[in-house]
């Protein structure tokens, strides 16, 4: 129920806040507005303020909205509203009325992750867990419980590392546009003792996914080496293991944190057959030695152990949280980023260089709706700036259907002199429509795939 209640609250949210871009300034404008509407499909909610032209809707079918303005393309006007028609608007006043919904989304995202950043929030410090065997942080000389202070990408300066989310964005951001990421890194209290740089310029990344984290050796911060919920019927529970055992050994390597448990967990499956090890662990201050038989489970292409428990105490928190100023300006700088990776990731998958896996349909984006707003209104309000973000880039694409598709049509004009042809019109919208389908299909494809998979 609560996925349900939260992905129908953001969409309702983002669409008629996008609508409303359209209609301020279609008002603003002197363009006289017939409609506003939440959703398309059965009339659940009327309402239109007395005197006002403009009725207010909600409806059934929440995928969407629109802003029915007087035009004469689509019914007949009388000559004394002509005036107020959209098509007689002027092409400056046509193309901002049609920028507004995109542009408005955008700010709702800077009005969000502001919010955030005044607020504050918990996240896990910048503490680095061993990393990935073979990793290019690995081959760097990271061996585990070094603090990032800072980290500079490409040519840039070094910038502070605020916490491990924000050194994750950072190396993403490295490894998808293949620049070398330089690490300042200190060593408890965060005394500087050297730097490391990771090599990405010659293995650029075509997806942000788990894969790529580990390729890059840092997959989660720092965690002591304990165990969790014991899950029933799970190797951990056949073992003996219980919740909060700490594990000092395992076979002949000394375990130092959680990252090096889990992956030598996985690692036990990787044989033909399933590995038996020798588990040292710490329970109630006294030692104990059991034997356990992670399960071997398909990953992929391969096949790695499981034991059925939480790996892994909590990581070390930190409060993250800006001044008026800093907030508002890392708000603009982070809707930016992702604005830009989210065009950047377009590209490439028309281009062919990233997985057309990464697009994400309605049965994704409800399951990360209903799971960050389990996690707190922190959480959901990021969400929400995250597809506040996608929602505007995505309507401002060169698309017929879309506003970037019309803001295409109004840039003709203003190089032409003329608007585009009620014969070229027809074909584009057609085409438009045609990719618009095939990209949904794509999408609710992946959503099926990731839920039956």
């Amino acid at each position: 129920m609560l996925t349900i209640v939260a992905f129908v609250v953001a969409l309702a949210l983002l669409i008629a806040v996008h609508e409303y871009g359209h209609y301020r300034v279609a008002v603003a404008c002197g363009v006289r507005v017939l409609r506003f509407s939440v959703g398309f499909g059965k009339t659940l909610w009327r309402w239109q303020p007395k005197g006002s032209p403009t009725e207010f809707v909600v409806a059934a079918f929440p995928l969407g909205g629109y802003v029915r303005m007087l035009d004469e393309r689509e019914a007949p006007v009388a000559q004394e509203l002509r005036h107020l028609a959209f098509n007689n608007q002027p092409l400056a006043a046509r193309a901002a009325i049609v920028a507004a919904g995109p542009l408005i989304n955008l700010l709702l995202a800077v009005v969000l992750y502001a919010l955030v950043n005044w607020s504050g929030v918990q996240q896990a410090s910048a503490v680095l867990a061993s990393p990935v065997p073979g990793s290019i942080a690995e081959q760097a000389g990271i061996t585990g419980g070094e603090r990032v202070l800072r980290i500079a990408v490409g040519t840039q300066d070094p910038v502070d590392v605020a916490s491990f989310d924000d050194l994750r964005w950072q190396l993403a951001q490295a490894a998808l546009h293949g620049q070398d990421a330089r690490l300042v890194l200190g060593i408890g209290a965060g005394a500087v003792t050297r730097e490391v740089t990771l090599a990405f310029a010659q293995e650029r990344a075509s997806d942000v996914d788990a894969a790529l984290f580990r390729r890059i050796g840092i997959v989660g911060p720092m965690t002591q080496p304990e165990l969790g919920e014991i899950l029933p019927d799970g190797a951990a529970q056949a073992a003996g293991l219980r919740k909060g055992d700490r594990v000092l050994k395992i076979d002949a390597t000394t375990v130092v944190d959680g990252q090096q448990l889990r992956d030598l967990i996985r690692a036990s499956g990787s044989d033909g057959a399933a590995s038996t090890q020798t588990w040292q662990v710490e329970r109630d201050a006294r030692p104990l030695t059991l034997t356990v038989t992670p399960l071997r489970v398909p990953e992929g292409e391969r096949t790695i152990g499981r034991i059925g428990a939480y790996v892994g105490g909590a990581p070390e928190l930190v409060m993250v949280r800006y001044g008026p100023i800093d907030g508002l300006v890392q708000a603009f700088e982070r809707t930016w980023e992702v604005s830009t990776l989210t065009l950047s990731m377009i590209g490439r998958m028309i281009t062919g260089e990233a997985s057309l896996k990464n697009l994400n349909g309605p049965l994704t984006i409800a399951d990360y709706a209903g799971k960050s707003a389990s996690l707190g209104l922190t959480q959901y309000l990021l969400f929400l700036a995250l597809i506040s973000v996608s929602l505007g880039v995505l309507n401002l694409l060169p698309l017929p259907v879309l506003d970037g598709g019309h803001l295409m049509y109004y840039l003709w004009e203003a190089v032409t002199g003329h608007g585009v042809s009620d014969a070229w019109l027809e074909r584009l919208q057609r085409g438009g429509v045609a990719v618009l389908l095939l990209m949904m299909g794509i999408a609710l494809y992946n959503d099926l795939a990731r839920i039956l998979g």
